[in-house]
């Protein structure tokens, strides 16, 4: 194989010597790989394989897992890291926030948003990400001018939740205080740095992950499989599977054979309506298209995430045939 890139790796060991690591990328014959080694030991792969994208994502979460384990690169800003600056700061207190959790606020946080969530008939997270009730957990703001200190709280989130959320922590104790600027000092700069390669460790494999499940999604859809079939062989809720699937049409791939199949008993007259519809009212919002093709009075809650689906596949073929037709 050819080489294409070569970088050193070291960390310092317990006894005083320094470990030694190569990372390299090589190419024969349109196949990729990403190879790594320690020392004299046989070298590792950690990808081989045809698609460029599929083999950068191996190369970025390799390296973000052995910088986390304590190894230098010689040749630095393979992972592009961003010193400094405002982005840094709020990292920092993520990252502090999730050291540093205070776990009976936690749990009544959590609590508080499990029950935001059922009443709202809304996912949790949109309530809160867990990150957010770490930092807050953490920080333990007791006014409004605190709790807006934390990222990703804001004015909008504060006015549905601020008060609720408020009378929570105010039942806790807290040993530090507001502004946070103190954060950047506190925090140790090795576990800061260990903690930023372990969220690029995460977020890389997701992002192998996700390249993973799209694959198989094309696949599938290629041989012949149903939404179905997807969602037992991805095990990933059917609509999320559609997110996917809206994402990877926009990618160019044709989704046009999976939208005959699926919508195959559906009535010329029901796609007709849905189809004069999308004209009238526009294709951004589903939830007008819902109520005039199906009434408001006709639509059970157990049937809306059927219909749904419904009309985003009407709206995939939809969208492209008035993409033919402007060209």
């Amino acid at each position: 194989m050819h080489i294409v890139f070569l970088n050193t790796f070291e960390k310092p060991a317990e006894d005083g010597t320094i470990v030694s690591g190569k990372l390299s990328i090589c190419e024969r014959d349109g196949i990729w790989a990403v190879l790594w080694s320690e020392g004299e030991e046989e070298a590792v792969s950690w990808f081989e394989g045809t698609s460029w994208e599929e083999m950068m994502i191996a190369f970025r979460h390799g390296v973000a897992v052995k910088m986390g384990e304590g190894y230098t690169p010689v040749v630095d800003g393979m992972l592009e890291e961003k010193r400094g600056g405002a982005g840094s700061f709020l990292s920092m207190l993520q990252c502090y926030g999730e050291l540093h959790v205070k776990q009976e606020l936690f749990e009544a946080l959590r609590e508080w948003r499990r029950k935001k969530a059922v009443s709202e008939k809304r996912s949790a997270y949109l309530v809160a990400t867990n990150r957010m009730l770490w930092m807050i957990s953490a920080f333990v703001p007791y006014t409004t001018e605190e709790l807006l200190q934390i990222p990703g709280w804001g004015e909008q989130k504060h006015a549905a939740y601020g008060q609720e959320l408020l009378e929570i922590t105010a039942q806790h104790s807290r040993e530090t205080a507001f502004p946070l600027k103190w954060v950047a000092e506190k925090l140790e700069p090795s576990v800061y740095t260990q903690w930023m390669y372990k969220q690029k460790e995460a977020r890389y494999k997701n992002d192998m992950i996700r390249q993973q499940q799209k694959k198989r999604i094309l696949s599938f859809v290629f041989e012949g499989g149903s939404m179905e079939q997807l969602q037992s062989e991805l095990e990933l809720p059917r609509r999320e599977i559609m997110d996917r699937i809206e994402q990877l049409e926009t990618e160019g791939y044709d989704f046009e054979p999976l939208i005959a199949r699926e919508l195959a008993d559906m009535p010329d007259s029901e796609r007709e309506l849905i189809w004069e519809t999308f004209r009238q009212t526009g294709d951004r919002y589903l939830k007008p298209v819902l109520q005039r093709v199906y009434g408001e009075d006709s639509v059970k809650e157990k049937q809306m995430d059927v219909l749904y689906e419904r009309l985003r596949l009407v709206r995939l073929h939809y969208r492209k045939s008035a993409k033919q037709q402007a060209m």
